[in-house]
């Protein structure tokens, strides 16, 4: 039997996330069953759950894996790049897995006490980022010094949050542009361009 190397197995792991967040957004949790999961990955279960203990491991990876990207992002260019990305993703088939992932996320977090917990971690972390991002951007000068800093961290999220609902309700992306255009003109110093 032929080895398979580390790159490989790694390889097969972020195939099967693909996959899988793509099951998980057009059926959900719960409708995305072992046989779909089976038929979207071109996998038996056998080779599923071999890199993933089980359906609830699966789709915590795929939200994990999505909350890194997300965190990174929001470091690097700020939470509206990330609403940003989202609305380009919504409108593309092939891309808007990750709304269907923070649906079920935002979903499962009313409804199961125990993902709730493991997931305060990554929610969390992308908080941090979006408060050390405006952090840099009010020592830069570029953000508005009249409102602190944990308020404009919780209007963006709740902006976040509000776009994920419009957009889960079937809201046009087409929509968003002015709207995040407005957004980043909210929390900016005027006479300064992007900032968040």
């Amino acid at each position: 039997m032929p080895r398979v190397s580390q790159d490989q197995l790694e390889a097969r792991r972020q195939e099967i996330l693909a996959a899988a967040r793509a099951c998980f957004a057009r059926y959900g949790y719960e409708g995305a069953t072992v046989r779909r999961l089976e038929d979207a990955t071109g996998l038996s279960r056998g080779a599923i759950f071999h890199h993933f203990r089980d359906k609830d491991s699966l789709f915590l990876a795929v939200a994990e894996d999505d909350a890194v990207e997300m965190a990174a992002t929001v470091a690097q260019h700020g939470l509206v790049q990330v609403m940003r990305e989202l609305v380009q993703r919504a409108s593309d088939p092939e891309s808007a897995g990750w709304l269907g992932t923070q649906l079920e996320v935002a979903r499962r977090l009313r409804t199961d006490p125990e993902f709730a917990k493991r997931w305060a971690a990554h929610d969390e972390a992308i908080t941090k980022a979006t408060r050390q991002r405006l952090e840099r951007q009010a020592t830069a000068g570029a953000l508005r010094d009249d409102i602190p800093l944990g308020v404009l961290t919780n209007f963006l999220e709740l902006a976040y949050d509000g776009m994920v609902k419009r957009l889960a309700m079937g809201g046009s992306a087409d929509d968003f542009g002015p709207v995040l255009d407005l957004i980043e003109e909210t929390v900016r110093r005027r006479g300064h361009s992007k900032t968040e």
